[in-house]
């Protein structure tokens, strides 16, 4: 037992002082982007809409015009309608967002969509090297952090539960001197922090990893795999020319009307610039998580590919289509999102108040070493 200790406590040293730059990084930058829409909305007007009148949404065509003429030669991809009192955006083939009111056409702004948040996005998941050898090092860290906090609460785990030793597990002693606080804010913080530290690693591995991925969803399920996915392509034996916008409005209204749940009108659309691609749209986005549906773009037929409601899925599938929201904290309110950032500042910090454990415990060695040295004898000449 003795030795799987000792293990243990060198695989957590270890493992910390390899990863500990990366983790401090992305969990910095993650302590941010917790609180990126909220934070958006507070200095970014065009991404409100007036509508004095109370008028309905325009459909995709009317705005559709507008970006055109805003954004002349591009070609348009797709609208995201971010529901009531909000702009409605387009994206091109270019670095810029266009936003139109849905309520009346006008153009309100165009927007490089390359801002603070695309920077430290970056940083989160690339440390900002533009190549997959940054993903790469934030994915094989981020596997080590997972590890880590395994590793952590072995080395947490009170070794008698009496009040002298839980107090030590789970309180901080500040009154006591630096070196102490250091100790509790790693190892106390640390535990309160775990599960959604875990949750948060995990649903990165998840994205990051497929075998973690499928792995997770073998578990998950009770022994399944995950269905491939199927691509869908709209019927050209019928048809051999593109649809019109027309199509595009009549496949809006259909998934703000008949297929979108929650927040129905909260809707991407998209425009196929070819024969065979369908319709896509993204619904029922909320709390993080959405749903994406294909028609073919001359019938309106859902295609295979469409993805079910999210209240008829399987514990592995609801985790698979909610994963990015279990990631940034958004599959709750705001006090999930309090929680998260406070977990991810804590994530921040324990490389930080590790390496010093560790620094202190080597210069006390170093210290000792040097007392067993032998006294230089004076020679006189």
């Amino acid at each position: 037992m003795k030795i799987l200790k000792k293990i243990n406590a060198w695989l957590h040293l270890w493992l910390g002082l390899a990863s500990g730059i990366v983790v401090v990084i992305v969990s910095f930058t993650g302590c941010i982007l917790v609180f990126e829409s909220e934070i958006k909305d507070w200095y970014s007007a065009h991404l409100f809409a007036e509508n004095p009148e109370n008028k309905p949404m325009l459909p995709p065509s009317r705005l559709w015009q507008t970006a055109r003429q805003a954004m002349p030669g591009k070609v348009i991809q797709s609208v995201w309608y971010h529901g009531e009192g909000r702009t409605a955006h387009f994206y091109l083939n270019s670095d810029s967002l266009v936003y139109v009111n849905p309520y009346n056409g006008n153009l309100v702004a165009i927007v490089d969509h390359e801002d603070f948040f695309d920077f430290i996005l970056e940083g989160h998941t690339e440390l900002w090297i533009h190549h997959e050898a940054g993903a790469g090092i934030v994915k094989y860290a981020t596997l080590i952090f997972f590890v880590l906090l395994i590793t952590g609460l072995i080395l947490w785990w009170p070794k008698k539960w009496n009040r002298s030793h839980t107090d030590k597990s789970f309180k901080i002693k500040w009154k006591a001197k630096f070196k102490r606080v250091n100790y509790d804010l790693h190892n106390v913080l640390g535990f309160y922090s775990l599960l959604i530290a875990l949750i948060i690693s995990a649903t990165g591995l998840i994205m990051g990893f497929s075998w973690f991925s499928k792995s997770v969803y073998w578990l998950s399920s009770g022994g399944e795999t995950p269905a491939p996915s199927i691509r869908s392509f709209s019927d050209t034996t019928r048809f051999s020319q593109l649809a019109g916008l027309e199509n595009v409005d009549k496949a809006w209204k259909k998934g703000t009307e008949e297929i979108g749940v929650y927040n129905k009108e909260a809707i991407i659309v998209s425009f196929p610039d070819e024969i065979s691609e369908p319709i896509s749209l993204c619904t029922d986005m909320i709390n993080g998580s959405w749903r994406y549906v294909y028609l073919d773009q001359h019938t309106l037929e859902e295609l295979p590919g469409t993805q079910p409601q999210i209240d008829k899925l399987n514990i592995a599938d609801w985790i698979r289509r909610t994963n990015y929201a279990l990631h940034v904290g958004s599959v709750g309110n705001l006090t999930t999102k309090i929680l998260y950032f406070i977990a991810s500042l804590i994530s921040t910090s324990l490389p930080i108040t590790g390496f010093y454990i560790w620094w202190e415990k080597e210069r006390k060695k170093r210290k000792k070493r040097t007392k067993k040295l032998p006294g230089a004898t004076k020679i006189s000449l």
